[in-house]
């Protein structure tokens, strides 16, 4: 997948290329292919405990697309690196020279010379250094930009099926932990291991040019070295993984309290819930305190092993020395180049960890990037009309996994101003037909027309954008009441916002907050009642002008007096437009112009108030029952 944001440019990625439903899809292939889909996503959301190769070199391909449209910083970086490793290798030969050339054989001038060089490498490697992390750090803020805009762009597209099946906190850890992750890879250890890979080198080949069996003697504890690091590596990529999918638990855990804390507080669940935390927590810090251990025992090794190597080069290089067949100038440089030798050799088993990691988030983040929709535009789809809101349910079929129908062909023809009312038990299917009119999902077989324009070959955007939705529990978003209201057409004047809002009887109690129609609101509207959110999300259907208005049980968490300004917003609201109401107090729907009793996914019975009255079906049991219930109340 190529990348096309730019974090300077700000161009938006294009939806990935997913294979549509076409017309000969039997119902058959459509039920399998949701019915993968579905078991995907499954394994995708618990895909948090899986980490990683070591490298991947189709995940490092990927991740290099990224880093495409910065070559020329990229390349920069790079420049530098390769004068900050040149001049980390010149520093103990200029020590070299200094010593003999003017230290032993008392010459001020060489000493000055060589020190003076000795300086100016110094001052070349903090510069490089310096430019390479400025460099690479804003290549990282780019590149990460880019990654959370497509990241973000994805999820827009992503259909509710999706998030059915997908954990908030393990998908905010993925959209923060995962690419702060790839982040710090980008600005430390993309160019840092070439860094050390260059050093290292550098210093070899310049031991050896300076004595061979000292170089050969300085290498003896690479053997040891390398079955410690395969050891090392080994345990710690268990600990890694098992840290990864810990903390994965730690931050569902943490999301799911912080959107259910009503709940919690509720039910006085506070002392059980931290009891459940801390345990999730203590065994994400223990698997924390074993990677530190498995560090704390490496690296240290690594330490003595360059002290041993140092000895053995000071043992053999000072009887050398002694016996005049070394210069200690050389012996001096030898034992500066052995303690960088293994500098970075315990910098790349840093980079290891890192780049162990960084497979890691990029594969999760890949895959999430990799799955498609489950359904999207088709490739000659086109903008719907103005509708005047005639509605058709054609023999509709639907399931949510493909396996299992929980609408079993619907047929139902809607005129344009009608107000349909749907009832029927907790589970019977209501909600399912009014998110298919608004494809929230694909129906299974059957057609969904709008004013005789199949849903399946307009473009979604297009459908929407004549609908409104107001939900059982509204979601209003962190801003002015204002800002909410004009949510849904954001053009609109305040003049427009506020008749809006007087219309469905929202201006009263706005005009009694602190500063009216600018008055904050907190994320979900926790700071007004369920009344008054109720009316803001009326006041934004309204100001949307939709041809069609769908009510989700809109009038069930509200008291009876909240319940009467309601019921005259709706009036309001409802008039001239096509509208599908989900009801749960049969009192708020009998001048609907059709109710449909809905059962096990099919509608049983379908008529006016008083001819459902009259047939003595279900729609009486149900509301003589509710009639009943509010006489005895």
């Amino acid at each position: 997948m190529s990348v096309v944001t730019n974090g300077k440019n700000g161009r938006v990625p294009p939806p990935l290329e997913i294979d549509n439903q076409t017309a000969e899809e039997t119902p058959g292939v459509l039920n399998a292919r949701k019915a993968s889909l579905v078991a995907s996503l499954e394994r995708l959301s618990d895909k948090e405990d899986k980490i990683g190769q070591s490298y991947n070199a189709h995940l490092a391909s990927r991740l290099l697309q990224y880093l495409a449209p910065y070559k020329r910083p990229v390349i920069l970086a790079f420049i530098f690196q390769a004068m900050q490793a040149v001049a980390s290798v010149a520093g103990p030969p200029l020590v070299r020279l200094a010593i003999d050339h003017g230290m032993i054989e008392r010459n001020m001038q060489a000493l000055l010379l060589y020190s003076g060089l000795f300086l100016f490498a110094a001052l070349v490697e903090f510069f490089s250094t310096n430019r390479r992390v400025i460099y690479m750090g804003n290549v990282a803020n780019d590149v990460i930009f880019d990654l959370r805009t497509q990241l973000y762009a994805h999820l827009q597209r992503m259909t509710l099926s999706f998030y059915d099946h997908f954990v908030v906190g393990r998908l905010m850890s993925r959209l923060l932990s995962d690419v702060g992750t790839i982040q710090d890879f980008v600005t430390w250890s993309f160019v840092g291991v070439f860094r050390s890979i260059a050093i290292l080198i550098g210093i070899i080949v310049a031991m050896f040019l300076m004595d061979v069996k000292l170089s050969l003697l300085t290498l003896a504890v690479i053997p040891v070295m390398i079955l410690a690091t395969a050891l090392w590596r080994k345990h710690v990529r268990e600990a890694f993984r098992v840290a990864l999918r810990r903390r994965s638990l730690v931050t569902g855990n943490f999301a799911e309290n912080i959107n259910g804390v009503r709940v919690v507080q509720a039910f006085s669940r506070e002392p059980r819930n931290l009891a459940r935390f801390m345990e999730l927590n203590r065994a994400h810090q223990q698997a924390n305190l074993r990677s530190a251990l498995l560090s704390g025992v490496f690296f240290p090794g690594v330490d003595i092993l360059g002290s041993i190597a140092t000895i053995l080069v000071i043992l053999y290089g000072g009887g050398q020395v002694l016996r005049g067949e070394l210069t200690p100038g050389v012996l001096v440089a030898f034992v500066l180049f052995v303690e960088r030798f293994f500098e970075p050799i315990r910098d790349l088993a840093q980079r290891y960890n890192t780049l162990q990691n960084t497979m890691s988030s990029s594969e999760r983040l890949f895959e999430l990037l990799d799955t498609p929709p489950a359904f999207s535009d088709a490739p000659n789809a086109y903008d719907l009309p103005p509708v005047q809101g005639a509605v058709e349910l054609r023999d509709v079929t639907f399931s949510y996994d493909g396996r299992k129908p929980v609408l079993k062909h619907i047929s139902l023809q809607v005129q344009p101003g009608m107000t349909v009312a749907f009832v029927g038990e907790t589970g019977a299917g209501k909600s399912s037909i009014v998110s298919l009119l608004s494809r929230f999902y694909e129906i299974d077989q059957g057609q969904i027309l709008i004013d005789g324009h199949d849903v399946q070959k307009i473009r979604m955007a297009s459908l929407r954008s004549q609908m409104a939705v107001v939900l059982q529990q509204p979601f209003l978003f962190a801003g002015s009441i204002s800002d909410n209201i004009r949510y849904g057409r954001l053009n609109a004047t305040d003049a427009e916002i506020q008749a809006a809002a007087e219309a469905v009887g929202a201006h009263q109690f706005i005009m009694g907050t602190e500063q009216g129609y600018q008055t904050k609101i907190s994320e979900g509207g926790t700071n007004l009642s369920v009344g008054q959110r109720q009316l803001v999300s009326f006041a934004r259907a309204l100001l949307a002008d939709p041809r069609i208005l769908i009510l989700d049980e809109a009038t069930s968490s509200v008291d009876t007096q909240t319940e009467q300004i309601i019921q005259a917003a709706l009036k309001r609201l409802l008039q001239g437009r096509t509208a599908f109401v989900i009801a749960h107090r049969l009192s708020t729907i009998v001048n609907a112009d059709l109710i449909c009793v809905v059962d096990h996914g099919e509608i049983v019975e379908r008529g006016t108030h008083q001819e459902l009255l009259a047939h003595h079906g279900q729609y009486y049991d149900l509301y003589t029952m509710q009639w009943a219930a509010r006489q005895a109340a």
